[in-house]
């Protein structure tokens, strides 16, 4: 009976032995140290450590732009080229300093200036009389050719935000001063004369006035002025997309000539100008 016991007892110790055994292999193969079972190690391909690449956008480094500008004494056309500058590529993608070229063409009126239109016709041909200024003498027109930049001074060229650039051009300008020809009864007969000390009266009569002899008369008689320009002012740039320009820029520029410049007989002769301007801007940046 005694050896019974003895022998139970063992078969139960042997048998305890061999589940804590199986148990603690099992425990080892569902799981390693970070709770991963090998089979899955296995089968799962081998994973690097995930990257973030940030990819900049390519820098800006040109710009090319066209527009139109309203003076307090006339009007203008232009075309800008710029080139972008900066001492590293992130800043030459935020367009903080732009150096550019500017040619002009603009024409200087008086403020004196009224368009008037005579009501009988023309006594001799019977047309309808033309518009004429009264009192000009001359038109004249400018070429003007600049150097200068655009200085961010604040905001940025991200989507739906407006930059503002101080802007400093000045140069060179070429005046074309044209004789203003009108139509007129002189001493009964009609004439075509321009202004000059000799026919003032004539000139300056406005009830002989028939109108104007048009653009084309005076053309061969063009004197060219040369002179100095400059301007500074404001720019702002209200385009949604970096490649694109749409701004508006207004400011304060003159120019001296070389000699002075009638426009009016009733209006003293100067050989300056200086004027407020609003330009408004169009072009693309790459």
């Amino acid at each position: 009976m005694r050896c019974h016991f003895k022998s139970f007892v063992l078969i139960l110790f042997l048998c305890a032995i061999s589940v804590v055994y199986s148990d603690a292999q099992i425990t080892t193969i569902s799981s390693d140290s970070n709770g991963t079972s090998p089979a899955n190690q296995l089968s799962q391909p081998h994973r690097l450590p995930v990257r973030t690449i940030i990819k900049r956008p390519k820098p800006i480094h040109h710009e090319f732009s066209f527009g139109a500008r309203l003076n307090t004494d006339g009007w203008s056309i232009f075309v800008d080229k710029g080139n972008v500058k900066s001492e590293d590529e992130r800043h030459s993608d935020m367009f903080y300093d732009i150096k550019l070229w500017q040619l002009e063409f603009s024409e200087k009126k008086s403020p004196k200036e009224v368009k008037s239109t005579n009501t009988q016709l023309d006594p001799y041909s019977g047309n309808k009389p033309t518009p004429f200024i009264y009192g000009k003498i001359n038109n004249f027109y400018t070429f003007k050719i600049g150097y200068g930049f655009r200085k961010m001074i604040a905001g940025k060229p991200d989507p739906g935000t407006v930059s503002i650039h101080w802007v400093g051009v000045g140069g060179l300008a070429v005046g074309l001063l044209k004789p203003y020809y009108i139509n007129a009864i002189v001493n009964n007969s009609p004439e075509t004369i321009k202004y000059s000390d000799s026919n003032s009266s004539a000139f300056l009569s406005q009830t002989n006035i028939v109108g104007s002899a048009g653009f084309s008369k005076g053309l061969s008689e063009i004197k060219v002025i040369p002179g100095l320009q400059a301007k500074t002012g404001l720019h702002f740039d209200f385009s949604t997309n970096r490649k694109t320009v749409l701004a508006v820029e207004t400011g304060i520029s003159g120019e001296i000539y070389t000699q002075n410049v009638p426009l009016m007989a009733s209006q003293k002769a100067v050989p300056y100008f200086v004027d407020l301007y609003l330009s408004f801007q169009f072009g693309k940046r790459w």
